[in-house]
């Protein structure tokens, strides 16, 4: 068996495992016997990628088969300062698991999304977990807190998802929350109404938030970064994943 080699976002770790992305992001978020639920983000990593700083081929030699022939689920390899030392040549599809365990592969863009002129949130993945509003564009958001900070700290790189707004990307203060499912509605709102050209381009809407939520709430994809590098994973549109990935949308949507 092929041993394989992901790096999870929920929560961020490296991680060896002899199971197929389907089959991993099934065991990863439901467990071995489907006694927990909690919704997996993972890519798959070059499995011939090394880094002096993991022991990845020790692991390898203990991801073996089990004595009756199971594959190993998983050796975790780290759970520490991943995200800083894997560059983004080393990854592959993005993969979204739901609590109940189906999972979606998503591929990477060559370009990153057209910037649209409105409000922006973003729930920052790894290597912290914060959930942010903003008047800058992902790209932009990536490079004021990684490359070019506006403020006295930088991180080495990052993971994100943009997050819908709906009406409130442009109209923060009477925008209709139409269908938006945040519990946090007015603290949302005000955040948004604080940003200000020039002055305040980001607000921290919570410090440190939960890392799951519902994909439909995905707004065009998710970033990932090392340095100067930024790559993106478009999110499928909801017609698509109706139509084509109908069983993975239903299970993401209970």
């Amino acid at each position: 068996m092929s041993i394989h080699l992901y790096f999870s976002l929920i929560p961020e770790a490296l991680i060896a495992s002899m199971l197929p992305p389907e089959e991993f992001g099934q065991y990863y978020a439901t467990g071995h016997k489907f006694k927990s639920k909690g919704q997996a983000v993972f890519f798959e990593v070059d499995p011939t990628y090394r880094h002096e700083y993991f022991d990845i081929d020790g692991c390898f030699a203990r991801c073996v088969a089990k004595p009756n022939g199971a594959p190993k689920n998983s050796i975790y390899i780290s759970m520490y300062r991943v995200m800083e030392h894997l560059p983004v040549s080393a990854l592959g599809k993005l993969y979204l698991t739901t609590a109940m365990g189906a999972t979606l592969g998503l591929s990477r863009a060559n370009e990153l999304p057209k910037v649209e002129p409105e409000l922006h949130m973003y729930q920052d993945l790894a290597p912290i977990n914060s959930l942010v509003v903003s008047l800058l564009d992902p790209a932009a958001y990536y490079a004021d807190v990684t490359t070019k900070p506006s403020k006295s700290f930088r991180f080495p790189g990052m993971c994100l998802v943009e997050l819908e707004l709906g009406p409130l990307a442009r109209d923060p203060e009477n925008g209709r929350e139409d269908d938006l499912p945040y519990l946090f509605m007015q603290h949302l709102r005000e955040a948004l109404m604080e940003l200000t050209p020039g002055s305040k381009q980001n607000k921290l809407v919570h410090r440190v938030h939960s890392l799951e939520f519902p994909f439909r709430m995905v707004k065009n994809g998710f970033f990932a970064g090392i340095g100067s590098e930024l790559v993106y994973y478009p999110m499928l549109s909801h017609a698509v994943l109706r139509k084509d990935h109908n069983n993975w949308w239903r299970s993401a949507n209970l």
